[in-house]
C-alpha cells in the first residue's frame, strides 16, 4: 500500500485525472439519487402551482403522487438512454472528448432547474431530470473507462475505486447541500437542483488539460507516439512506460482483426461466458443488496434510539460520510487485500448484518437498547457495502474484459445498474408496505448467494493483466469442469462394474 500510494504521489497528472474526471462523472449519478429528498415538498408545491395557474383546480394526493414518482423515475429512462450510447460514443469520439461533450447536458439542465421556477413549469423539471439522466449514463461509462485506461497496473485497483468514491461523495453533498443552513430552502432550492451545472462546468474548464486515453490512442487509434506521450505525462518522467506499452501491444496483437463487439456477440461468445456471469450477478446485487432499505429504516432506528426529530437528517448525513469515508479508506486497502476479498467478504458480512438487522427490528418493541444495537448494524452494514461491493463493482468490466468486449461489457453493467435502480425506485415501497423489516431477508439471500458465487467463480484481478485475469477465468472453470468429468467417469464405471457383478 506504501509503494503504491508513493506512486500516485509521483504522479501529480494521474491525481489530477482522478479528481477532474470523477467530479463530472460518477459524482454526478450519487449527487442525483439523494439530491431530491431535501426540495421534494417545494418540488410539489410547484407541481400544484401550476395547475392551480393553468386549470384552476388542486390536484389530488394521488395524482401528485404519480407526478412525483414520474419526475423521480424518468431521471433512470435518462440515465438508461444514455449508457446505451455511451460506448458507441466513447469509441467514436474518444473518452476524453465524449466526458467533455457530455457536460453540455449537464448545464443545459441546469438551466431549465434555474428557470422552473419563475417559468411555472414543472415539466422544465423533467425535461432537466432526463438531461441529468442522460449526463449520469454516460459519465458513469466513460468516467469509468478513461480512469482505469489512464492508470498503470500497479494502481489499477486503487484507481478503479475512486469511481465509487465520487458515487459516495455525490450523495454526501446532495445531502450536505441540502439542508436547510445551506440550500434546502423555498428560496434556494433550484440552486441545489442547479448544482451538477456548475460540477459539469468546472470539468469542462479543467479537462482539456489532461490527455487523452493512452489505450484508447494505442489500441483503437494505433497511435504509439500519442499513447506513449500520453502515459509519461500521467506517470510523470521517471517512470518507464515501455513494458506496460509492450503488453498493450500484446494485447493488441493478441485482438489483431478483431472489431469491437456489440450485445449479441458478447452474450453468444462462450469465452467470456464466466466475465458476463459475473457482471451480471454483482450489478444486479448492487442495486439489490438493500442499501436503499437500510437507508430508509435508518431514520426510524435513529428516532428510536432517542435522537430528537429535527435532528434525524443530521444523523442521515452521518450515513452518508460514513459510506463516504468507508470508501476513501478502502482505496488505501485494495491493493494489499485483493478484490476477489474484498467483494466475497464484503457480501457475507452485509448477509450477516441484514439477518441480524431483521432480529434487532423485530426485538425493538420489546427490549429496551435493541435500537442500539441496530444503530451499529446500520453502520457497520454500510462499511462493508462502501468497503466491498460499492468500491470493486464499478470498474469490474474493464478489467476482466479485453479491449474489444469493454464497450458492451460496460453498457450491460450500466443497463442492469439503471434497471435495477429503476425497479428498486417502483417496487421496493410496496415490497417495505408488506414485508415492513422482513424485507430484509429478501436482501440477504442476494447478499449471500453474491459472496458464494464470487468465491467459486471470480479470480482475483490485483496487478494482474486483462489477458492474464482471462487465462484465470478459463483456468479456474477448466479445474472444475475436468474435476466434475472424472467424477462422472468415476460413477459410470462404478455402475458397469456393479452391473457385471451382478451378472456373474
Amino acid at each position: 500500500m506504501t509503494d503504491a500510494l508513493r506512486q500516485l504521489a509521483r504522479s501529480p497528472v494521474l491525481v489530477a485525472a482522478i479528481f477532474i474526471a470523477g467530479i463530472g462523472g460518477t459524482f454526478q449519478y450519487g449527487f442525483h439519487i439523494s439530491v431530491l429528498n431535501s426540495p421534494s415538498l417545494f418540488i410539489k408545491e410547484l407541481v400544484n402551482s401550476t395547475c392551480q395557474q393553468r386549470y384552476g383546480h388542486s390536484l389530488e394526493p394521488w395524482e401528485l403522487s404519480l407526478i412525483w414518482s414520474f419526475i423521480v423515475s424518468i431521471y433512470c429512462i435518462g440515465g438508461l438512454a444514455g449508457t446505451l450510447y455511451a460506448g458507441h460514443l466513447a469509441g467514436l469520439y474518444g473518452r476524453k472528448k465524449t466526458l467533455l461533450l457530455n457536460n453540455v447536458v449537464a448545464i443545459c439542465g441546469a438551466v431549465l432547474m434555474l428557470l422552473s421556477k419563475t417559468a411555472l413549469s414543472f415539466e422544465m423539471i423533467m425535461v432537466a431530470r432526463v438531461l441529468y439522466g442522460l449526463n449520469a449514463g454516460v459519465s458513469l461509462t466513460v468516467h469509468t473507462m478513461y480512469i482505469l485506461e489512464c492508470a498503470p497496473k500497479r494502481l489499477r485497483g486503487m484507481v478503479g475505486v475512486s469511481v465509487a468514491s465520487f458515487v459516495s461523495l455525490g450523495k454526501f453533498f446532495g445531502q450536505l447541500l441540502g439542508i436547510s443552513e445551506v440550500l434546502g430552502t423555498e428560496e434556494r432550492w433550484i440552486w441545489l437542483l442547479a448544482f451538477s451545472g456548475a460540477a459539469g462546468l468546472l470539468q469542462m474548464l479543467t479537462l482539456p488539460f489532461l490527455p487523452e486515453s493512452p489505450r484508447y490512442l494505442l489500441l483503437e487509434k494505433a497511435d504509439k507516439h500519442g499513447c506513449e506521450t500520453a502515459l509519461r505525462r500521467l506517470w510523470g518522467a521517471k517512470m518507464d512506460p515501455g513494458p506496460e506499452m509492450e503488453e498493450m501491444l500484446a494485447e493488441h496483437t493478441t485482438l489483431k482483426g478483431v472489431k469491437i463487439q456489440g450485445l449479441t456477440d458478447l452474450f453468444l461468445d462462450h469465452n467470456v461466458r464466466w466475465q458476463l456471469l459475473t457482471i451480471l450477478v454483482t450489478f444486479v446485487t448492487l442495486q439489490l443488496c438493500g442499501i436503499n432499505a437500510v437507508y430508509l429504516y435508518s431514520f426510524d432506528v435513529f428516532q428510536a434510539a432517542g435522537i430528537a426529530k429535527e435532528s434525524l437528517r443530521y444523523a442521515a448525513l452521518g450515513t452518508g460520510l460514513c459510506e463516504v469515508s468507508t470508501s476513501i479508506a478502502c482505496v488505501l486497502i485494495i491493493e494489499s487485500t485483493g478484490k476477489r476479498v474484498l467483494l466475497f467478504r464484503g457480501y457475507l458480512c452485509m448477509a450477516a448484518s441484514l439477518a441480524l438487522l431483521t432480529l434487532t427490528l423485530y426485538l425493538q418493541d420489546s427490549v429496551s437498547w435493541m435500537p442500539y444495537c441496530s444503530m451499529v448494524l446500520i453502520f457497520a452494514y454500510i462499511f462493508f457495502f462502501s468497503s466491498g461491493p460499492a468500491g470493486v463493482t464499478a470498474p469490474l468490466p474493464g478489467e476482466i474484459f479485453t479491449q474489444s468486449y469493454k464497450p458492451p461489457a460496460f453498457m450491460v453493467a450500466c443497463i442492469l445498474n439503471w434497471v435495477g435502480l429503476f425497479l428498486v425506485g417502483m417496487l421496493f415501497p410496496l415490497i417495505v408496505e408488506h414485508l415492513d423489516y422482513f424485507c430484509f431477508l429478501v436482501f440477504f439471500v442476494f447478499c449471500f448467494f453474491s459472496g458464494v458465487f464470487v468465491w467459486f467463480h471470480v479470480p482475483e484481478t490485483k496487478n494482474k493483466t486483462v489477458l492474464e485475469i482471462s487465462e484465470d477465468f478459463k483456468r479456474m472453470h477448466q479445474k472444475r469442469r475436468d474435476s466434475l468429468q472424472s467424477k462422472l467417469s468415476s460413477i459410470h464405471i462404478n455402475n458397469i462394474q456393479t452391473a457385471i457383478s451382478t451378472k456373474l
